[in-house]
C-alpha cells in the first residue's frame, strides 16, 4: 500500500481558507457555522472540564491521603499505562462502529467512575484517615484510563466526518482553544469546590459534567455510513499498523510526534520543581505559570484557526522548534518576568504542535483507517508518564535545569534533522 491519501488532500487545498492569507474575524470561527460542530463543541465541555478538574482533585487528594510523591506518581502511571496499551483497540472500535455511540458510551463510563469515587468519599471508604484507601484511586485511574483509551480515537476521528477535510484545521484549532480555555478555568473551579464543599462534591460535579457531555453527544446526527464489522481485533490492529508503516507521511508525523511528546511534556509534570527550587514563587506562582501557559495556548489556537490550508507541515516543524527553544530558555531562566514571557511562548508552541499533528494525520489518512491511526496518536497520553519518569530520574542526577533543557535541546536537533532529511514533512499542505 502506498502513500496515496495525500494526493487527494493536496488537490483540495483551494477551498475556504486556502488563499494564502491569515483571515482574522469571521473566518477564524468559520466551523461554528456548522450546527453539528457547534453541538459537538459544547458536548466536549462535558469531557474536557472534568478532565482538567481532575488534574487538581486527584493529585491533591492522593497527596493528602499519603503525603508521598512516589505514590502520586504511581497512581498517575495507573492512568497512563492503559492509555498506552489499550488505545490500539480504541482505534479498531472507531473504525468498526459509529463514533457517536462510542463517545456516548465513554462519557457514561467516565461518569460512573467519578460517581464511584464520590460515593467512596461520602461513605468514608476513601479518606485521609485511611491511607490504605488510596488503592481505590489507583483502580479508578486504571478504569478511567481504559475508558479514555477506547473512546479518544473516536472523539478525534469524528471531526472530519462533521466538518469535512477542508475545515479540519479550523475545527481542530477551535477544539484546542476550547481545551485551553477550560485549562484556565476548570482547575480553579476545582480548587474552589474542594475548599468550600469537599472532594466528594468535586467528584459528583465531574460525574455531572460527563453525563451532560454524553447526553449532548447523543443528539449528534449519524456522521458517517460506518457500520459494525466483523473480523479479529488483532488482525485489524496489524492491518492498521501495516497501513501506517507503508504510508510514509503518516509514519513520519507519528514518529516525530512521539519524540516531541516524550521530550517536552515532562515540563508540565515537573513544573513544581522550578517554582519551588529555582524561581522561589511557591504554589501561587505555579498556578500563575499554568494560567499563562494556557493563555499562550489560546493565542496559538486563534492564530491556527485563522490560517489557510497551506504549508501546514512547515508550520508543524516551526511550532516544535519554537516550543523547544522556549523550553531551553525557560530551563535556564532565574528571572520571574522572563520565565512568564517564555511560558507564553511554550503554550503557543505546544498547542501548535498538538493541533497541527492532529490535523495532518487526519487529513492524510484514508477514512477506513482513520480510527486506527488516531489510536496510535492517542498513545501519546500514555507516553507522558514515562517521559516524566525519565526526566525525573535525570533530575536526580543532573538537576531540573539540565533535565528539561537537555530534553528540549534534543528536540531542537530532532526537528532540524527532520526538516533536512525528510523534506516530505515540511512540504505538506
Amino acid at each position: 500500500m502506498s502513500d496515496t491519501s495525500g494526493s487527494d488532500a493536496e488537490a483540495g487545498t483551494g477551498g475556504e481558507g486556502g488563499t494564502g492569507r491569515i483571515s482574522l474575524g469571521k473566518h477564524t470561527f468559520r466551523s461554528f457555522r456548522n450546527p453539528v460542530y457547534r453541538l459537538f463543541f459544547f458536548a466536549m465541555v462535558g469531557l474536557m472540564a472534568p478532565m482538567n478538574m481532575q488534574i487538581v482533585g486527584r493529585s491533591l487528594l492522593i497527596y493528602r491521603i499519603t503525603g508521598s510523591a512516589a505514590v502520586l506518581g504511581a497512581v498517575t502511571l495507573a492512568f497512563s499505562t492503559p492509555m498506552l496499551l489499550m488505545s490500539l483497540f480504541g482505534g479498531i472500535i472507531a473504525d468498526r462502529l459509529p463514533k457517536k455511540y462510542v463517545i456516548v458510551a465513554g462519557m457514561l463510563g467516565a461518569a460512573l467512575v467519578s460517581l464511584g469515587v464520590a460515593l467512596a468519599l461520602t461513605l468514608g471508604y476513601l479518606s485521609p484517615e485511611r491511607p490504605g484507601s488510596v488503592w481505590i484511586l489507583a483502580v479508578a485511574g486504571a478504569i478511567q484510563g481504559t475508558v479514555m483509551a477506547l473512546m479518544m480515537p473516536s472523539r478525534m476521528a469524528i471531526l472530519p466526518e462533521i466538518v469535512g477535510r477542508e475545515q479540519l484545521m479550523n475545527a481542530v484549532s477551535l477544539s484546542a482553544l476550547e481545551m485551553n480555555a477550560l485549562r484556565l478555568g476548570a482547575p480553579a473551579l476545582a480548587g474552589f469546590i474542594i475548599e468550600g464543599f469537599g472532594f466528594d462534591v468535586l467528584y459528583y460535579t465531574m460525574a455531572g459534567f460527563y453525563l451532560m457531555g454524553g447526553i449532548l453527544t447523543a443528539f449528534l446526527p449519524r456522521t458517517s455510513n460506518v457500520v459494525a464489522r466483523g473480523g479479529k481485533a488483532l488482525a485489524q490492529i496489524r492491518e492498521g499498523l501495516t497501513y501506517i508503516r507503508h504510508n510514509t507521511t503518516i509514519l513520519l508525523i507519528l514518529l516525530f510526534t512521539i519524540f516531541a511528546v516524550f521530550l517536552t511534556m515532562p515540563y508540565y509534570v515537573l513544573m513544581p520543581v522550578f517554582t519551588e527550587d529555582i524561581l522561589m514563587v511557591g504554589a501561587g506562582g505555579l498556578g500563575i505559570l499554568f494560567s499563562v501557559s494556557g493563555g499562550g495556548a489560546i493565542i496559538g489556537s486563534l492564530i491556527l484557526a485563522s490560517l489557510p490550508n497551506r504549508r501546514r507541515g512547515l508550520m508543524f516543524l516551526i511550532g516544535s522548534l519554537v516550543l523547544s527553544l522556549a523550553l531551553i530558555g525557560f530551563s535556564l531562566s532565574r528571572s520571574w518576568p522572563l520565565s512568564l514571557a517564555l511560558t507564553v511562548v511554550v503554550g503557543m508552541g505546544h498547542t501548535s504542535r498538538m493541533a497541527l499533528s492532529n490535523t495532518l494525520l487526519q487529513y492524510y489518512t484514508a477514512e477506513e483507517y482513520r480510527g486506527r491511526v488516531m489510536s496510535v496518536y492517542t498513545m501519546e497520553f500514555g507516553l507522558m508518564g514515562f517521559g516524566a519518569l525519565a526526566a525525573g530520574l535525570l533530575t536526580e542526577v543532573a538537576g531540573i535545569q539540565w533535565a528539561i533543557g537537555g530534553f528540549a535541546a534534543t528536540l531542537v536537533l530532532v526537528t532540524l534533522l527532520a526538516a533536512v532529511v525528510f523534506p516530505r514533512i515540511r512540504k505538506l499542505d
